[in-house]
């Protein structure tokens, strides 16, 4: 009876044991089910709060779920997706894509990507990214249903469009482009480029010595390549090698700056101004011909005064050698040594009529414009002596009144006293036949820093507002004579010497002022501009 009672008390401890059990489980249970719900709760969060369209789809494409994201990005509330074929809304290329790809891509493999278009409720198309997932009964196999995740991608395909927009239009522009590395290496060289410096289309391997010749690539160095660090970007001109010679080119050096642009690349970009500069070249001759012929033309205006200068040198000779011939005539036997004063005179006249005719020959000479540092206080004075016999004539005073002190012009003398002669010339004949004109002055004071700036004024009528606005246009004269090119000519020439020629405003009759450079400071050096970022 004892061995009974107590099998049944360990029977019933053993039941009340697995009861413990059993309610431990089901707390587990419960936990984990609150868990599960807890977890489900946020996936449900994440997958409505995405931006991303997230849906699930049966086998023909028909929406059974749609998160909140369709209402941003398709305009339709998620409910009203449910029920309808996603297939109905691709763009119908697209839609082909897709059903024309092997129906083991999303069968069977069970995972596939595709970039579509799809039409949202305002009947614009989307640009989208899916990917998609199959689910399937793991006993029969059967498609259970499709989950997906859709982006909105429209920025990026127009980004990607716009960037092959312009690899075509890099590729096939005639300028040279260019792509280095910091290591001056080359990775990319366009078409243009290619053909021009013999480099192949793949496996390019060439640094920068190779597409510049060795003078530019000294200014790359030392310049444009400090400046485009600093600045991000550099223009100026540069050359090229070509096979028959070097090519000028206007280049534009920039640094790759943004979201994943590597550090210190550059984007060289070089257009060939060959035929720019041999056109400009050519203006250049053409307008050192007209040049010419304008001083020819105003030498022949001259003339009266050029015989009024060698004609006073040449009487002064004449009269000296005809006292000393009187002299030796009176006794012939007279010391050599009573003769040095008239042979002296003889000589310092020579030596003027020589250095007169060497300024003629050099006013009417042909050449280039070449600026370099002059007196403007030298140019004027001979301007004024080639141009004084005129005034004289006329009655009409010349006088100039230019300080010591003023700074040397950067300036071609023969050029500068070609525009002051026209200047003075064209004074003269509007002070000529105008009552009270009495004279023509010639002034300079510095205007700025590095700049001096010089007048003609003279008494006559002045320039209407009307002959303002074309005086210096060529074959405009107010005299029925003229040929209207000494002051479209000067002022081409005050330009070539990096200066200007303008129309002044004055108290009386007309002024003309021109401004000129000066010389730089001895210890002054060339500083490159500054780039434009």
């Amino acid at each position: 009876m004892a061995s009974e009672i107590e099998a049944l008390r360990a029977r019933l401890a053993e039941l009340e044991a697995r009861n413990a059990a059993l309610e431990l489980r089901e707390k587990e249970f419960e936990t984990r089910i609150a868990e599960l719900d807890e977890e489900k709760r946020h996936y449900q969060w994440l997958a409505e709060s995405t931006t991303d369209l997230i849906s699930r789809h049966a086998r023909d494409g028909t929406f059974l779920y749609a998160s909140q994201a369709a209402r941003e990005l398709l305009g339709y509330e998620p409910e009203e997706l449910i029920g309808v074929s996603a297939y109905d809304l691709f763009h119908p290329s697209d839609l082909a894509d897709l059903l024309n790809k092997s129906p083991r891509v999303y069968y069977h493999d069970g995972f596939y990507q595709q970039t579509y278009r799809f039409r949202a409720k305002s009947g614009r198309y989307v640009w989208f990214e899916t990917t998609s997932r199959t689910r399937r009964d793991p006993a029969s196999g059967e498609l259970i249903d499709v989950l997906c995740v859709s982006r909105d991608v429209g920025r990026r395909i127009h980004a990607e469009a716009n960037r092959e927009r312009l690899a075509r239009v890099v590729e096939s522009t005639t300028d040279y482009v260019l792509f280095c590395d910091g290591d001056e290496r080359l990775f990319y060289s366009n078409e243009a480029a290619r053909r021009l410096l013999g480099l192949p289309r793949e496996g390019l391997d060439a640094g920068l010595e190779r597409a510049y010749t060795p003078a530019s690539l000294t200014i790359l160095r030392e310049i444009v390549l400090p400046a485009v660090a600093r600045y991000g970007s550099w223009s100026g001109e540069l050359e090229m090698p070509g096979p028959r010679g070097a090519v000028p080119v206007l280049s534009v050096v920039l640094a790759h700056r943004g979201p994943g642009a590597e550090p210190d690349h550059l984007s060289l970009l070089n257009r060939d101004i060959g035929l720019r500069k041999a056109a400009e070249a050519q203006a250049r001759r053409h307008q050192e011909q007209i040049a010419h012929a304008n001083r020819l033309a105003t030498t022949g205006e001259l003339a009266s005064n050029i015989a009024h200068e060698l004609n006073q040198p040449l009487g002064a000779i004449g009269n000296y050698a005809s006292g000393a011939l009187m002299q030796l005539a009176a006794d012939p036997e007279r010391p050599a040594r009573d003769l040095t004063l008239p042979l002296t005179r003889i000589d310092e006249q020579v030596q003027r009529l020589g250095e007169r005719l060497r300024h003629i020959r050099a006013f009417v000479r042909k050449g280039q414009t070449r600026p370099r540092p002059v007196v403007l206080l030298d140019a004027v004075d001979a301007a004024c002596r080639l141009c004084e016999w005129q005034y004289q004539q006329a009655g009409i005073g010349l006088e100039h009144e230019l300080p010591e002190a003023l700074p040397r012009v950067l300036a071609d003398p023969i050029a500068l006293e070609q525009v002051l002669v026209n200047l003075l010339l064209n004074a003269l004949e509007a002070s000529r036949e105008h009552p009270g004109a009495a004279r023509v002055a010639v002034r300079a004071h510095q205007s700025g820093p590095r700049e001096v700036t010089f007048s003609v004024n003279d008494q006559g009528p002045g320039v209407s507002e009307a002959e303002a606005q074309a005086i210096f246009a060529p074959f405009h004269s107010s005299r029925p004579e003229g040929l209207g090119m000494g002051l479209a000519i000067s002022r081409s020439l005050m330009e070539a010497m990096g200066g200007s020629l303008e129309l002044a405003n004055g108290s009386e009759g007309a002024t003309f002022a021109g401004t000129l450079p000066t010389e730089p400071p001895p210890a002054h050096r060339r500083v490159p501009p500054r780039s434009q970022p």
